[in-house]
């Protein structure tokens, strides 16, 4: 199959305050995340890219235009309402501080498979659309460049760490653990028998060694030699 490097939109406005922006219109990356999206970007110049997908949100679309603009030839760009952020419901917009209070706050964070947000989504329902469409996604860009074709998929935090999650093989509830930081690059190659993770949360490095594609086949016992750069 393809590789999909997931990007999280850079810093915004909200996240600078301490808000839950979740979907609310408006919500634009700040000069911090500007930048931090300059840096990704400027990483990912070294890795032809088959096409960027976006989340419709206006922070993710920023992010994904800085990464287009810095691509040779004009790869794909489609928005994908599956990437959009999790419907927190009635506390969009809230500050984190006070949600920390809420009764449901200690399931977030202990049992979110359970979680059903008042008048939103459940945070299972959101894993399961945003895997569903990353892997749509793979497979149409595979079918169309080639099992070395990469591409970029720019979404949300919670997002990304359920992608991650499920290629991981971890339980939605383990999903905590993982951090995906504004403008992160993480990494993921879904296999003929498994998926494989190469990186996560990572805001520096050389990705030039993508350039070629990930080799698929059996797992490599002992670790392997690593990726060859071009």
């Amino acid at each position: 199959m393809a590789t999909v490097i997931l990007v999280r939109h850079g810093r915004t406005t909200a996240n600078a305050t301490g808000l839950l922006a979740g979907r609310a219109a408006g919500v634009r990356l700040d000069q911090t995340g500007r930048e931090q999206a300059i840096r990704a970007a400027d990483r990912l110049t070294a890795v032809p890219l088959a096409g960027v997908v976006s989340s419709p949100l206006e922070r993710c679309r920023e992010t994904a235009q800085v990464i287009l603009d810095r691509q040779a030839g004009s790869p794909h760009a489609p928005v994908e309402e599956d990437l959009t952020e999790c419907d927190y419901g009635q506390w969009q917009g809230r500050a984190l501080s006070e949600l920390a209070t809420e009764p449901l706050w200690p399931t977030v964070q202990a049992q979110p498979s359970a979680v059903v947000f008042p008048g939103g989504e459940s945070m299972a329902g959101m894993q399961a659309r945003a895997v569903a469409a990353i892997r749509r996604h793979d497979a149409a860009f595979e079918a169309e460049f080639g099992p070395g074709a990469v591409w970029v998929a720019v979404s949300h935090g919670d997002v990304i760490k359920s992608v991650l999650a499920d290629a991981l093989g971890m339980h939605l509830d383990l999903f905590q653990r993982i951090n995906v930081s504004p403008a992160s690059v993480s990494i993921v190659h879904y296999g003929a028998h498994r998926p494989s993770v190469y990186a996560t949360n990572t805001d520096a490095g050389d990705l030039s060694w993508l350039a070629n594609g990930v080799a698929s086949g059996d797992a490599q016992v002992g670790g392997g030699a690593g990726q060859k750069t071009p």
